[in-house]
């Protein structure tokens, strides 16, 4: 039977022929009659308005598996958006990553299918931290995670992703870093780089003073890594002991862990990658059972395409705000034009620097547009 594209989809009977095929074992019927009727209805009103949708991998199933004309992580996500004709574009994912499309497509209305799309990582740190930090620290170069605000990157001089920050921090030149905002991905960093990470307090920022009492001077406590005490909800949750359980049970059990996890999660799997690179070692690798420490929608996303893989089940994980995304609010959003995103200038001239820079040392080049 020939498969259908769903992202073009807009007779509901076909959509939920092709959404039974795909989350039969994954979702229950009346959900999926439900959503194919949603989802008919997204991509009807998408080819009237012209528009693209970008689906993060931590999407609902019946929304990542229908409607989305481009799926991954959000910096991929961006760079395509940027590429594409579509306008408007719908990203169904978080404000940071809605911010960072229109960061780099500012010619395109961004659409942000909710109101909010908070991050309990990107509201940890504030621009203005950023400039204390600079001031404390003058001189050294400040790394920041693309799961930020655009006031964050344009106080940045080099955005990283969880895949390329060893490879960002590496390329400075420079003996002393800013790493912001994540703790654990700071602290995974610092490990792999061999480097050693403080984490100064707000407090303490204008006394000279890291959080253990120690002096921040060159002639005191010996460090390459300024990090800051930021954490993802979702990841802060899992434990070494969650992997010790796992394995007790399942031996074979293939474990992979995003690297916003602790350090000593990450010790204790078997891989560690950004989601689209823990999609793709799922694939790839022959093991019996995968567990994944992650947001527990992109395990279901990973189930149905890969049907033959069997998934432990212990993440039960959901992020609040990737949850505020729904089909409902997506044709809402392309209904009524809401909830339009905008980066003012100069922070989205500013901000788009930070990317471009890190694009460059990855890619050799920048974004396309």
């Amino acid at each position: 039977m020939t498969s259908i594209d769903t992202s073009r989809t807009t007779s509901p009977d076909d959509m939920y022929d092709a959404l039974q095929r795909r989350l039969g074992d994954v979702l229950p019927d009346f959900e999926l009659r439900q959503k194919a009727d949603v989802a008919a209805e997204v991509n009807r009103l998408k080819a009237e308005r012209g528009a693209v949708i970008l689906g993060h991998n931590y999407m609902e199933p019946a929304l990542f598996h229908s409607v989305c004309d481009f799926k991954g992580d959000s910096l991929e996500l961006s760079r395509l958006a940027a590429e594409a004709e579509g306008d408007p574009i719908v990203f169904c994912g978080v404000r940071f990553m809605a911010e960072t499309a229109k960061i780099l497509s500012p010619e395109k209305k961004v659409l942000l299918p909710t109101p909010k799309g908070g991050c309990s990582l990107a509201e940890s740190i504030t621009g203005a931290d950023v400039r204390r930090l600079k001031k404390r620290f003058p001189g050294v170069p400040v790394v920041t995670y693309v799961n930020t605000y655009a006031d964050v990157k344009a106080e940045t001089d080099i955005c990283c992703t969880s895949s390329n920050a060893v490879k960002i921090v590496e390329s400075l030149d420079s003996d002393r870093v800013i790493f912001l905002p994540d703790e654990f991905l700071a602290q995974n960093v610092a490990r792999e780089t061999g480097k050693r990470v403080i984490f100064p307090t707000i407090d303490s920022l204008g006394s000279g003073r890291s959080a253990n009492g120690q002096s921040d001077s060159s002639g005191g406590l010996q460090y390459e890594m300024i990090g800051w005490r930021g954490r993802c909800e979702v990841h802060e949750q899992f434990t070494p002991e969650d992997i010790t359980a796992v394995r007790r049970q399942f031996p074979d059990v293939m474990v992979l862990a995003h690297p916003e996890c602790s350090p000593e999660v990450v010790e204790a799997s078997d891989y560690s990658g950004s989601t689209s690179a823990m999609i793709h070692a799922v694939k790839e690798a022959d093991a019996d059972r995968y567990l994944l420490l992650t947001e527990c929608s992109m395990a279901d996303n990973i189930v149905a395409e890969n049907p033959e893989k069997e998934m432990v089940r212990l993440c039960s994980v959901r992020c609040p705000h990737m949850n505020e995304i729904t089909l409902e609010n997506v044709r809402d959003s392309l209904l009524h034009d809401r909830y339009e995103v905008d980066v003012p200038e100069p922070t989205r001239t500013r901000a788009r620097a930070a990317i471009e820079r890190m694009l460059e040392i990855s890619y050799g080049s920048g974004c396309a547009r």
